[in-house]
């Protein structure tokens, strides 16, 4: 048997440091994945955590949203969501009570012209099919992705400041009433003295002329009074029916031309609409009318030039207007000026825009008024009235100190 040769000393060295390397290597790998052990541990124990702050918070977002789901069901008012194409994505119940089946896809365009009807007295409210009366608010959600509407009913809020207003007027009413005997009994007792005088013998006709005139103009002026003091214990409460605008326009043309006394003063029609048939209280409007035209012709003593101008705003909106280049008013008394028993005149009682303001209003309209002092005034009316387009307004308005002019 032949025993191994001796290894030589520098093949030892060699293989003990390898081991010695072997050794610290597997010392440095054993401590790494220990370090490596507790580092995946810690992460588990975060992880852990963060999952059951997530589902906490899961479960606190699932219960406000049950909550807010309750709420919605239960909520008087109604809720409509519109996508961006601008169909209804999601309601609650009381969307589905105030606006009926089909809602849920449907064009919100749709929908209004189905279940709202407009109310012209408030641009922010609409009137249901059952009656009730909502407040219509819109919401943009985020850019491009539709919006939220919000219909809440007040009907009752409506019905408390009508019942206000009732009692205002009740109040006006009274103070009316209270100067009432005043206002006729002065020009009746004019009326009265100058009628006397049309019985003395040997007055000559120029004079009796003129005294006639003079009662015609206090009767005129009773007359007018009491139509006004009717008109405003009516508190807007008209009948509606249809009539011929131009009918309108040419009864008020031959009454103005009655009480224009002088050449210096011209008035004119300028009819931008043609002939139409409108759905509106005609003598109310008239009266209206010629109350706006007696205060220009009031407005313009020596000479000047008063314009009725008929045109049309929007659909079914009519835009009526008196304009003249009188004396004008102040920014204060503008303001005021359709306020019941304000006045600037020594007489009378302050109704006459009271009621003009009283008309428009019970057409779902509004009447403003614009001023200058020394320049002039204009006074709109703004009508929603249904209006259908029949013909051109007829000629023939002429006379020596009335001008008419049509515009088709």
């Amino acid at each position: 048997m032949q025993l191994p040769k001796h290894q030589p000393p520098h093949k030892t060295e060699q293989l003990t440091d390898a081991f010695r390397i072997f050794n610290t290597l597997s010392q440095n790998l054993s401590d790494s994945y220990q370090k490596l052990e507790k580092q995946v541990a810690k992460l588990h124990a975060e992880l852990a955590a963060v999952r059951s702050e997530r589902l906490k918070t899961l479960v606190e977002k699932e219960k406000i949203a049950h909550r807010l789901q309750q709420i919605l069901s239960v909520l008087p008012a109604a809720v409509i969501l519109i996508d961006a194409d601008g169909n209804v994505s999601d309601h609650n119940a009381t969307a589905l009570e105030f606006l009926g089946e089909p809602l849920m896809g449907m064009s919100w365009t749709l929908v209004m012209r189905r279940a709202l009807m407009p109310v012209f007295d408030n641009p922010h409210e609409r009137q249901l099919t059952c009656g009730l009366r909502v407040g219509v608010s819109y919401r943009k959600l985020e850019p491009d992705s539709g919006q939220i509407i919000l219909l809440s009913d007040v009907s009752e809020m409506h019905d408390l400041q009508e019942r206000v207003n009732q009692q205002k007027h009740l109040s006006a009413m009274g103070e009316m009433v209270a100067s009432l005997a005043h206002q006729i009994r002065t020009p009746l007792s004019t009326a009265i003295l100058y009628t006397s005088h049309l019985s003395r013998p040997g007055l000559d006709e120029n004079r009796r002329l003129g005294f006639s005139r003079k009662v015609l103009e206090r009767l005129h002026y009773l007359e007018n009074q009491v139509d006004d003091m009717l008109m405003f214990a009516k508190e807007g409460r008209l009948t509606m029916s249809t009539f011929v605008l131009s009918e309108l326009l040419k009864n008020i043309a031959e009454t103005l031309q009655e009480r224009i006394h002088t050449d210096a003063i011209r008035f004119e029609v300028a009819n931008r609409v043609g002939a139409l048939r409108v759905a509106g209280n005609e003598n109310a409007l008239r009266g209206a009318l010629l109350n706006l035209l007696n205060n220009a012709l009031e407005a313009c003593p020596d000479q000047g030039l008063i314009i009725l101008t008929v045109a049309r705003a929007n659909a079914g909106q009519l835009l009526i207007s008196v304009e003249d280049n009188g004396v004008g008013m102040e920014k204060t008394v503008c303001a005021r000026i359709f306020e019941p028993f304000y006045t600037t005149k020594s007489s009378g009682t302050g109704l006459g825009l009271a009621v003009v303001d009283s008309v428009a209003r019970a057409h779902g309209g509004a009447a403003d008024c614009t001023s200058v002092l020394g320049t002039g005034s204009v006074f709109t009316l703004t009508l929603p009235i249904m209006i259908e387009p029949d013909g051109i307004l007829p000629g023939g308005f002429s006379g020596k100190s009335l001008h008419l002019k049509e515009v088709s």
